[in-house]
C-alpha cells in the first residue's frame, strides 16, 4: 500500500467515525449531484465545503495529540480552536492555549503558513538564523530545523520563548512567556510533530 493510499485510508476512517461525517457526505452528495448536472460552480462550492469538513476532522484529530500541560500550565479548554481552511490562504488551524498570561504558553499548527517560506530562508542562512546577541537561534528538534526566538517582557524582566518549526508545508510554533530555552525544547520534543506533519499535509 503506497503512502497516499495509506493516508486515504486513515482519513477515509476519521471521516467516517467523525461528528462531522454527516457534513462531510453531504456536501460530498452535493457535489457529485451539481457535477452531474453540470452546475461546475456549485460542483466547486460543495467540494471547498467538504474540504472545510475534512479538515476540521483532521484538527480535531490533531488536538487530540497536544499535551494537556504545557510545563506547569494547565490548558484552557474553552479556548480551543480548530478551523478548516478550504477557500482561505491559512488553511488548517489548530490551536491551544495554557495558563495565563503573565505565565502562559500557546501551540499553533498552522497548514500552508505565510511564514513557512520565510521561516525555510532564515533556515538556509546559518548567519542569519543565529542572531549575535543570541534573541535569535537555529535548532533541531526531532530532526526538523526550528527558528527559537527569545524575548525579555519589559515589564516583569520574565524572559520568554517562540519556536517555530516547519514540517514540509506545515508550521508548528510553541511559545511560552515564562521559561528557560531548554524547557521550551523540552516540551516540543514531546509532541509527535511527525505523526501531525503527517496528518496535517
Amino acid at each position: 500500500m503506497t503512502n497516499h493510499m495509506k493516508k486515504f485510508t486513515y482519513i477515509f476512517i476519521l471521516v467516517a467515525g467523525s461528528l462531522s461525517a454527516q457534513d462531510f457526505d453531504k456536501n460530498v452528495a452535493s457535489a457529485k449531484s451539481s457535477y452531474s448536472s453540470g452546475d461546475l460552480e456549485n460542483t466547486r462550492f460543495a467540494l471547498e465545503q467538504a474540504l472545510h469538513d475534512l479538515d476540521v476532522i483532521i484538527g480535531q484529530e490533531i488536538m487530540k495529540m497536544l499535551p494537556t500541560k504545557l510545563g506547569s500550565l494547565d490548558y484552557d479548554a474553552k479556548s480551543d480552536n480548530v478551523t478548516g481552511g478550504a477557500g482561505m490562504a491559512t488553511g488548517l488551524f489548530v490551536s491551544r492555549s495554557y495558563g495565563t498570561y503573565p505565565s502562559s504558553g500557546k501551540i499553533d499548527i498552522i497548514n500552508n503558513s505565510p511564514l513557512i517560506t520565510s521561516i525555510n530562508a532564515i533556515l538556509a542562512i546559518p548567519f542569519v538564523g543565529n542572531s549575535a546577541d543570541g534573541s535569535q537561534k537555529i535548532v533541531k528538534v526531532q530532526g526538523y530545523k526550528a527558528v527559537l526566538n527569545k524575548k525579555v517582557n519589559e515589564e516583569n524582566g520574565k524572559t520568554g520563548y517562540n519556536l517555530q518549526v516547519p514540517m514540509n508545508n506545515t508550521l508548528f510554533t510553541i511559545e511560552m512567556d515564562d521559561t528557560n530555552e531548554s524547557e521550551i525544547q523540552n516540551l516540543a520534543n514531546v509532541i509527535p510533530l511527525s505523526k501531525i506533519a503527517q496528518m496535517a499535509q
